[in-house]
């Protein structure tokens, strides 16, 4: 029960909000050699189509999140090893897969634990902020339509935590390749307060951050071509480098049994800067929120 209650707590997400893009990595987990922890369930998650648009799509989604002794870890679209063995230090190697994005929004994928999740507790589209009153009443809610597709991609860098103290955390992660030109790198950097216990089945996990990313990033997913926008009547628009978000999250995870996880996630993004600027950004704050159950085997 001790290594579970361990592993959930560490649960801290994505979200599918593009780019799978807030997960962080797994805590590592000590265990015997030869052994491995193995979670798969169901979800469901509530989010924008795309990062910066008005409406929200509610989805069904497979979650799973494997752990070996040797470090290799795999979570939802996220696969990496822990190579530090030093408890106040995790690092290795990340690979990541980067959905595709397509005129209808974000991409549906199978998801980890920690980064998706969803919310059987559905958010009524009336819950989300409206647009604002001085758009006129024809102004298209999707402007992706007509903006060319961004195809999946692997994306390849690595992962660095610090313990401050054993509930306190520093995360990090780097990853490159993004976009249809493969060039788009991306840092996320935040702090995490794991482990507040509420009750004798029950944690919660805060966090905050912020991503910066180059400037293919952003040209990839916030930027207009001069074709796109005869394409879609997008005005044109080629953004820098630069902060793309600051986020909050919180995560409740309830232990319902030994073998079984219930785990829920909301989080909070605000676009910055030249992503926030960009013609395709209806909506500069996103939410999203989640509900997920997995199994233990």
């Amino acid at each position: 029960m001790t290594k579970l209650f361990a592993f959930a707590c560490a649960l801290v997400s994505c979200a599918a909000v593009s780019s799978a893009a807030l997960a962080q990595t797994p805590a590592a987990n000590p265990m015997p050699d030869g052994s491995h922890d193995m979670y798969a369930g169901a979800g469901v998650v509530s989010k924008p189509r795309y990062e910066g648009g008005a409406d929200r799509e509610h989805t069904v989604l497979p979650v799973f999140q494997f752990q070996w002794s040797n470090g290799v870890f795999v979570s939802g679209l996220s696969a990496g090893i822990h190579m530090a063995r030093t408890p106040q230090l995790e690092f290795g190697p990340l690979v990541e897969v980067q959905p595709r994005r397509d005129d209808g929004g974000n991409g549906d994928a199978a998801a980890g634990i920690d980064d998706t999740g969803s919310s059987i507790l559905a958010v009524p589209d009336s819950f989300a902020a409206k647009l604002p009153t001085d758009f006129p009443a024809n102004f298209p809610r999707n402007r992706l339509a007509g903006m060319a597709d961004i195809r999946t991609r692997l994306q390849a860098g690595g992962f660095l935590n610090l313990y401050l103290t054993p509930q306190w955390r520093l995360t990090s992660r780097t990853l490159y390749g993004a976009g249809n030109e493969r060039h788009g790198a991306r840092l996320d950097l935040g702090v995490q307060r794991l482990a507040m216990h509420v009750g004798g089945q029950h944690r919660v996990t805060l966090a905050a951050g912020v991503t910066l990313v180059n400037r293919s990033h952003n040209a990839a997913f916030f930027g207009v071509s001069e074709e796109e926008s005869v394409n879609s009547g997008n005005a044109t628009y080629a953004p820098a480098g630069g902060l793309k978000d600051v986020h909050l999250r919180a995560r409740w995870t309830w232990v319902l049994a030994p073998g079984w996880v219930l785990t829920s996630h909301a989080q909070a993004s605000r676009l910055q800067a030249d992503a926030r600027r960009s013609p395709l950004v209806l909506r500069p704050t996103n939410l999203t929120v989640s509900t997920a159950i997995a199994w233990r085997f």
